[in-house]
């Protein structure tokens, strides 16, 4: 089995990043890393990072400033030292035990790169802001147009590729534009794409739900930059 690393970015989870790297960690991965890419965070989350010390993952990366989560997936992409990379939310609302399923194609069907659909297949998902799944599903299908792939969750927080596919690509996005500009840019190489169906617990704005409507209106204007202007 290839070596897994795992990416987790990181702002303002004190309530949710020790269990999230402990699921991480009891997940059915046995050769993986975890890196942890703490963007600045101000409510203590950095301070249990800190006081967790060395041995609690393989990494700790801490920001001097917050940047946004492109920031820190391209801050953890440069201490990766494995051949298999897997973007976590710091959060509760994907679940490691759905690794299995993204893994999976990798090792059967040779995939570059793996989406985890929120959208997808029968697994579990909490029912929450049909405006959300709208947005979601009106950016994945001006991507779609834009870059010929038929993805049914472009905004998936699981996005997993391999370190060969991710290689000569400069992520220029700091914050949520990250999403579509990967998706944009790792089309363009035309590699092979697989989506798997995932379970999804989604917060709600008084659970810390960070994802604002700004950010659907940044995407947009990102579908457009990186599929036709660069």
């Amino acid at each position: 089995m290839d070596k897994v690393s795992i990416i987790i970015p990181c702002y303002n989870e004190k309530a949710t990043i020790v269990e999230i790297v402990e699921k991480v960690k009891k997940s059915n991965l046995d050769n993986k890393e975890i890196i942890i890419v703490d963007d600045k965070s101000t409510d203590g989350t950095r301070e249990i990072l800190q006081k967790k010390g060395d041995n609690f993952v393989d990494k700790i990366i801490f920001h001097d400033v917050n940047l946004g989560k492109g920031a820190s997936v391209k801050s953890g992409l440069k201490a990766i030292s494995g051949d298999i990379i897997i973007i976590q939310d710091s959060d509760l609302e994907y679940n490691p035990q759905d690794y299995e399923k993204l893994i999976k194609p990798f090792k059967e069907n040779n995939a570059d790169v793996v989406y985890g659909s929120r959208f997808s297949g029968t697994a579990t998902r909490r029912v929450i802001y049909f405006k959300n799944e709208i947005a979601n599903r009106i950016l994945t299908f001006l991507s779609n147009v834009l870059n010929g792939l038929n993805l049914s969750d472009m905004e998936t927080g699981y996005k997993c590729f391999t370190k060969k596919a991710i290689e000569n690509i400069n992520l220029e996005e700091k914050g949520f534009g990250f999403e579509p500009e990967i998706t944009a840019k790792l089309a363009k190489k035309k590699l092979k794409f697989f989506e798997v169906g995932i379970s999804y617990n989604g917060r709600t704005y008084e659970e810390g739900k960070k994802i604002r409507s700004i950010d659907g209106i940044k995407a947009i204007i990102c579908i457009f930059k990186y599929n036709i202007f660069n």
